[in-house]
């Protein structure tokens, strides 16, 4: 259980215990803001403005947005975006991955969906429910007779989609596979957002953010920027973290940091792009795009007093 939850009832704590044995509670204060598209900054935008104007919505017969859908390329930040919007409306989050529904028993991965959501629905705080990998729950049903298994896997989905259906708590799924998930259940979201592999101007943010407190010079963030593309923000982040740990660790164990080719040729070798990803050219060409960038880092004064 996380450690601010002084606030809320008893009854809402209880219940938050409940479903700590399920998934894992995330409260608003952990969220991290991401670096979003554009577009799907607007999307996030709209949904909260209109989950904060119900009486508007409801004098032309309409109710704010309860669930949403992020798909995309692994490593791209859809669980940081769901804690976002969690902490955004002020909730707990919960998230909720397939190991802890789907077992090899009959029968009993419908009864874990079913006791998921009448927990949720026992919680008098609002929280935001967030199924991880919901392709392994609600992939496309088959027709053909598939034995135990296959009809398991049909009867999983149906609970799936009724309980979607009546709901009220926040709902964020996501997937790696969109084509994998069954039509049906992509219908059953409010919402569908595709949260991509970052454009030039989302890298360069991450990259800035995350060689803190580290200060590398534009030049060279342009550069790096060039020679990531393609790279998820997870692998971005792998990246400067590790570049953080040699600069800091390399002298003491007799690893050269001077020669900025060489030093990330070393991280590139140790931290690689998944294998559906097309490598990019930093990996591709080990870092010899590098070469001449403005070099070493300077390391903010605040941060080295801190």
């Amino acid at each position: 259980m996380p450690r601010d939850t002084q606030h809320l009832p008893d009854e809402t704590k209880a219940a938050l215990r409940a479903l700590a044995k399920i998934g894992t509670v995330h409260m608003p204060d952990e969220a991290e803001e991401p670096i979003l598209a554009p577009a799907v900054r607007q999307a996030v935008f709209a949904w909260l403005y209109e989950i904060n104007a119900t009486d508007e919505l409801k004098a032309v017969g309409l109710k704010p947005r309860r669930s949403a859908l992020l798909y995309g390329p692994p490593g791209c930040g859809k669980t940081t975006l769901a804690h976002h919007l969690a902490a955004r409306l002020g909730i707990p989050m919960v998230v909720v991955g397939s190991e802890s529904i789907v077992t090899a028993y009959l029968g009993e991965s419908s009864q874990n969906i079913a006791k998921l959501f009448d927990a949720l629905a026992k919680i008098e705080t609002p929280v935001l429910l967030f199924l991880d990998e919901i392709d392994a729950i609600g992939s496309r049903r088959k027709d053909e007779r598939g034995g135990g298994a296959q009809d398991e896997r049909n009867a999983m989905l149906t609970v799936l989609m009724r309980k979607l259906e009546v709901s009220t708590c926040f709902t964020v799924a996501a997937t790696n596979r969109a084509d994998a998930l069954d039509p049906a259940l992509w219908r059953r979201f409010d919402m569908q957002i595709s949260v991509d592999l970052p454009t030039e101007d989302e890298r360069f943010a991450i990259l800035r953010r995350y060689s803190a407190p580290f200060r590398l010079a534009e030049t060279a963030v342009d550069t790096l920027t060039a020679q990531t593309m393609g790279a998820s923000p997870a692998l971005l982040r792998g990246l400067m973290e590790s570049m953080k740990r040699a600069l800091i660790l390399g002298p003491r164990i007799h690893q050269p940091t001077g020669d900025p080719v060489a030093l990330f040729a070393r991280l590139a070798a140790a931290i690689a792009p998944p294998p559906e990803i097309e490598p990019p050219p930093l990996w591709e060409t080990k870092a010899a795009g590098l070469a001449g960038i403005p070099w070493p880092p300077t390391r903010e004064e605040s941060e080295e007093k801190s």
